[in-house]
């Protein structure tokens, strides 16, 4: 017999609405109730999933056969030495190293770096070292100084994203005393002397930006800036070029950039444009005919952004010289500068893309970058040095291992660097990943890729996972996955649904599946199993639907309003009681989202939208799929208690389904640290859906 979460009901009142929760107690993490509610959920879902243990074993097995464990990544130059990682079979996490760059060798094409390691390689941190003893572990911020004299890092031993930040002298080896507790991500040098960070206020949110100076007590810290707009996340980092700070406070909608010389630290940063309600920029630095520039990406003039330029210093944005113009179709996203190029980063017909343009003797062109596939990813794969004539960038897709490349800017000849290894045998001309255009209920062309065996027959209904996200204009972009190897190799397709909300089509394609038109995201993913079906690509016997996060809600909210379209539900770490925590100030994240779903405590129609469609609070009488939820118990971002609770309310409520609920013990947002651990979650999870849309268990 399944667990029965006991009702504790209490009222919610807002805009004169009730709202009876009986499930709001197992918010509290450090009840006995609810530790003993949970653990009881672990023991039903690992009973009810005993049968799977072969197939997940099998998957296990599978990725980790395909994956060379002792492995080391493509060295990236910095300053006077290479830095890469190494993996070392047995073990969960990696070494962080580095090479002294030798007299006579090409000053940009990486040494090949082999599994003995060289007698002059530094091992700057050995990840496995310092999760000894801890359940959870997770590096935050890992950054050298120029001179390569110092490295500051972070770690997170708890899967909450509270960092304790140490300094470690490299000529040495020796840590210094200097630690800095429960700070955010990052972290940013000027010099060898001054190191910026970020803190957090109550809720969580980076609010504030602070100067330490080495060897001195963490009290001495100076706070250089403070944003008091809840709304507002602020971060810090250097330019490429090694000449500025830039400090960024932003929403989601808003942004404002201050600058300050990285030769005087202790200066005072300047403001480069005041913010404007709803006006995005970022700026950068290059250099233009030996004369300090601008490089400024902004939404003024659209939605999809445009770039202009300008001498440094404060600019108007209608005084900026354009570079690219702002494009109905397509979609502007990075502008990189460096000493003798610019690399442009944007999207058109769903795909990333890259272009290039030489400083030679000044602005020239832009020269988009080809690639055989029709689905791809491209993006640059790390490029610190600013005084480089050739970009490194990443190459990938559905079929294709990740690579690295070199690319002679000059020359425009491209070099491979590597490829993923993919062990066993692997012959990518044994799968085919298509595009597919789906006609939403509003005339909306939804793309959706398509990813399966060459040799599958598509006569025929076959079993399919669709997957989706749909929020924060977050893309999701073709890439190659060693586990979903084993899905193409068991007869089911693997599809995306590249739904409203998310960023694949431009920035309206984002605005068009969030706050009051948030909907459109769910319609969206159910007119794309409609479609699928009609095809006689699957059914619904044996389709299944995954996503997590924000994704994790439209999981949710598909199952409420389209129970029939899917055989089974694998949700992970969903938010699938969004009103409830986006009425709640007080948490992590909830302010800064309200330009994402609304603000429900100011309006009272944002609040009945939301309830609305709130995954939790329309759980009804009906059948729905059989459904997973996997959750953390230290997840900050979406919080264990909303699948806890929803799990909860639908075994009380629904007409039929099997509802299990996995709750990680020891982890965050991501899940579990340590490959090996991730290795298995992501094995039971797949296990669990293959399963229920295929019927396989080995």
């Amino acid at each position: 017999m399944y667990p029965k979460a006991a009702k504790r009901p209490i009222t919610r009142s807002h805009h004169g609405i009730d709202f009876v929760d009986n499930y709001e107690w197992l918010r509290d993490k450090e009840s006995a109730d609810t530790k003993a509610y949970l653990e009881a959920e672990n023991a039903y879902t690992a009973a009810q999933t005993e049968h799977l243990k072969t197939l997940e074993e099998n998957l296990y097995q599978e990725l980790k056969g395909r994956i060379k464990e002792t492995d080391m990544s493509v060295p990236v130059r910095q300053g006077k030495f290479w830095y890469y990682s190494r993996t070392e079979e047995g073990k969960s996490y990696g070494r962080a190293c580095r090479l002294p760059v030798t007299e006579g060798q090409d000053a940009w094409l990486p040494p090949t770096i082999t599994e003995e390691p060289e007698p002059n390689e530094q091992v700057l941190l050995d990840m496995n070292e310092l999760a000894e003893g801890h359940e959870f572990f997770a590096v935050g911020a890992s950054s050298v100084t120029v001179s390569g004299n110092f490295l500051a890092f972070s770690t997170d031993t708890k899967g909450d994203e509270r960092f304790t930040l140490r300094i470690k002298d490299l000529r040495t080896g020796e840590l210094l005393d200097d630690v800095i507790e429960d700070i955010a991500y990052g972290a940013t040098w000027a010099g060898d002397d001054y190191l910026f960070y970020q803190r957090v206020d109550e809720s969580w949110r980076p609010d504030s930006v602070w100067r330490h100076k080495v060897g001195t007590p963490t009290e001495q810290d100076v706070r250089v800036f403070h944003e008091p707009d809840e709304r507002f996340w602020v971060g810090v980092a250097s330019t490429r070029s090694e000449k500025y700070l830039l400090l960024e406070a932003g929403s989601k909608m808003t942004s404002e950039m201050w600058a300050l010389e990285l030769d005087n630290p202790t200066g005072e940063f300047r403001c480069l444009l005041p913010r404007q309600e709803g006006i995005e920029y970022g700026v950068d630095h290059a250099v233009v005919n030996g004369e300090d520039r601008w490089l400024v990406i902004h939404n003024a003039t659209g939605p999809n952004f445009e770039i202009g330029e300008c001498p440094v210093g404060s600019f108007q944005i209608e005084e900026l010289n354009v570079l690219v113009p702002h494009r109905s179709d397509v979609r502007l996203e990075a502008i990189d500068p460096f000493a003798g190029h610019l690399v442009l980063g944007y999207r058109r017909e769903a795909i990333g893309r890259i272009a290039l343009m030489k400083l030679d003797p000044g602005y020239t062109s832009f020269v988009e970058m080809s690639f055989d596939e029709e689905l791809y990813s491209a993006g640059s794969g790390g490029n610190p040095e600013w005084d480089t004539p050739v970009f490194r960038y990443t190459y990938g897709s559905f079929t294709q291992p990740a690579s690295v490349n070199l690319l002679d800017v000059e020359k425009q000849t491209r070099t491979l660097l590597k490829q993923q290894e993919v062990l066993g045998g692997y012959n990518p001309e044994d799968y085919v990943a298509t595009r597919r255009w789906v006609t939403a209920r509003d005339g909306q062309k939804i793309p959706v890729s398509l990813v399966h065996r060459a040799d599958l027959d598509l006569s025929k209904p076959n079993p399919m996972i669709l997957y989706g996200y749909g929020s924060y204009e977050h893309s999701i972009d073709p890439s190659f996955s060693n586990l979903y190897i084993s899905v193409y190799d068991r007869g089911i397709v693997f599809a995306v649904a590249h739904v409203r909300g998310g960023g694949e089509m431009g920035r309206r394609w984002y605005d068009d599946g969030k706050i009051l038109a948030k909907k459109n995201t769910f319609t969206d993913f159910i007119d794309v199993a409609d479609d699928l079906i009609a095809a006689g690509l699957t059914t619904p016997e044996l389709l299944g639907a995954e996503g997590g996060s924000a994704g994790g809600l439209l999981m949710g909210a598909v199952a409420n309003m389209a129970p029939d379209r899917f055989k089974a539900i694998a949700a992970k770490v969903p938010f699938v009681d969004p009103l409830t925590s986006i009425l709640m100030p007080e948490l992590p994240l909830t302010v800064v989202e309200w330009e994402e779903w609304g603000n429900p405590l100011e309006s009272k129609e944002v609040y009945e939208y939301m309830a609305s469609y709130s995954p939790y609070e329309n759980v009804a009488a009906l059948q729905y799929p059989n459904i997973l939820a996997v959750t953390s118990i230290n997840d900050t971002r979406v919080l264990y208690v909303e699948p806890a609770k929803w799990i909860a309310k639908l075994r009380d409520t629904a007409a039929g389904g099997q509802f299990l609920l996995k709750t990680e013990m020891a982890a965050g947002h991501g899940g579990v640290s340590g490959r090996y651990e991730r290795w298995r979650q992501s094995a039971f999870e797949l296990a669990w859906l293959v399963n229920q849309v295929s019927g396989l268990e080995a």
